[in-house]
Order: structure tokens, then sequence, then C-alpha cells
């Protein structure tokens, strides 16, 4: 395995900005859509997901920013501030890692959300394909009971919608996910990258929409995963968004509205950056 993409999650917004950043690398010479492993978590599983589709980056963007292909969206409300803060209240008395990991799907059990029919649709709207693609695809996502982490791949038993919803299962906000009579939350409750998961990669490029800083503790750490990766000999580059990117994906990423402006201000972003490889 030569190169790996990592997806991390940052909410509709977030979808577009990975999307955007992704044409625009092709756009410069650099397409790296071709790696031979994809990870997703939340947001990036949806993208890396469409990726493995067969769908071109254009026909990706254009369900980014043009209305009358988007995916149907439920709006939602979530200040990244505000989120913290319930997040924070939720697992204050947390004494480890996979405590904390409990408390958080804890609440997102108790929470009143839309149905998981509702939220199933919701992704099966997203992805162009509903089966696995044939190359490596690693999709992360949290047992609400346990804590514990799971990496759905094809060959899991379990359906590529399922793994995908389960990895947006955005604590508080959205349903979890009934897989095999366990319920899951989103992957980024683990790590806001699981860029771990690339080893064995001699290349990876880690995508973050809403950039380094773990949303939750975690015992692998984007900082953590990537000096791993480097210490094996691997040749690694993380990118968030930049300034107007930033913008673009606003305090709210998962207003369906963001799509269109966080796609464009990451393709513009994706034409300026300079990567050490990829295809022309």
């Amino acid at each position: 395995m030569r190169e790996a993409l990592v997806l991390g999650g940052g909410g509709v917004g977030g979808i577009g900005w990975l999307t955007g950043v992704l044409a625009g690398l092709a756009d410069a010479g650099r397409d790296v859509t071709g790696a031979g492993l994809l990870v997703g978590t939340s947001a990036g599983s949806t993208v890396a997901a469409q990726l493995g589709s067969g769908l071109g980056l254009e026909e990706l963007y254009a369900r980014q920013v043009d209305p009358a292909v988007q995916a149907v969206e439920i709006a939602a409300e979530m200040d990244l501030e505000k989120f913290a803060a319930e997040i924070g209240a939720a697992t204050g008395s947390a004494a480890s890692v996979p405590e904390l990991r409990r408390a958080v799907g804890r609440m997102a059990l108790a929470a009143r959300t839309v149905s998981e029919a509702e939220r199933r649709a919701v992704i099966e709207s997203r992805l162009p394909v509903h089966a696995w693609p044939e190359r490596a695809l690693k999709v992360v996502a949290v047992d609400a009971e346990s804590g514990e982490p799971r990496v759905f791949d094809r060959t899991s038993g379990v359906s590529l919608v399922d793994a995908v919803a389960a990895s947006c299962a955005v604590p508080g906000v959205w349903p979890p996910v009934t897989i095999g009579g366990r319920r899951y939350v989103d992957g980024g409750v683990r790590s806001v990258a699981n860029a771990d998961l690339a080893a064995g990669a001699g290349r990876v490029l880690v995508l973050v929409p809403l950039g380094v800083t773990e949303p939750f503790p975690s015992e692998q750490p984007l900082e953590r995963a990537v000096a791993e990766l480097r210490d094996r000999g691997a040749e690694v580059v993380v990118v968030g968004p930049d300034e107007a990117s930033a913008a673009a994906i606003g305090d709210n990423p998962l207003d369906p509205a963001t799509r269109g402006p966080a796609a464009e201000a990451g393709r513009a972003q994706g034409r300026a950056l300079t990567l050490p490889w990829g295809r022309g």
C-alpha cells in the first residue's frame, strides 16, 4: 500500500470542503483520489464512500454546489463552542478516555433526535452507490454503550450505508445507529481523523475540515498518530482549512447552506496547495 487518504469529520460543511480540496488538488495536477487506502471519519466517511462510488471528482463536486443534484439533508443547529460545553458537562466526571466515550454515548442515547430511518435516508441520498468499493475503505464509529471503537470495512458484514450513518451520528444531534443489536455514534468520538489506521502506507494525506484540535480526549490524537506514522517511515501531510475555508464552514457545519461556499473555498485552497505526490 503506497498511499492513504485520511478524511476527518466536519459536518455537511466538511463534506463540501473535503470535496473541494480534492477537486482543487486535481485541478493543480495532484489528484490523490486513487489512494490505495481510504480512512473516513464522520463527514470524511461520506466523502471516502463517494470516492469509491466510481463517480468522478467533477460529478462529486457538483453534488455539493449544484442545488439540483445536492443530497437531501436535515437542517440542524450546532454551535461548536456550545457543543463543546455540552460535551464537557456530560463527561466532566469521566476518569479515563473509555469512560468518557461511554458518557458521550449515554448522552447520545438519551437525546431527542429525528428517527434512525429519517437519518438513514439522508445517508442514502449522499451516497451515489451503496455497495462497498473494491479498494480498502475503513469507516470508524464508536459503540455508544461500551465506548469501544469499531472499524467497518467490506468484510464486516455491515452495509456501507449503515457504516457511514454510524460514523456520522453526531452525539446529541443525530440518533445512534443500530447495527447487529448495538448502537453506534460518530467516529470523531475516538479521534478527529483516526489517522493511525493508515499505518503501513508510505504516503499519507490527512484532511481535517475543522482543524487538528481533537473534539474529545483521545488515546490516538492526531498529533500522536502523525508522529507515529512518520516514525515508521511514512511521509505525512496534514491539511486543515485556511482562513477563507474556515469562514465558509462557519460555526454551524451542520447547516446544509455551508456546502456550496465550503466546497468553493476548499477548491481554491486545494489549487494552491503544494503536495509532493499525486497523479497529474
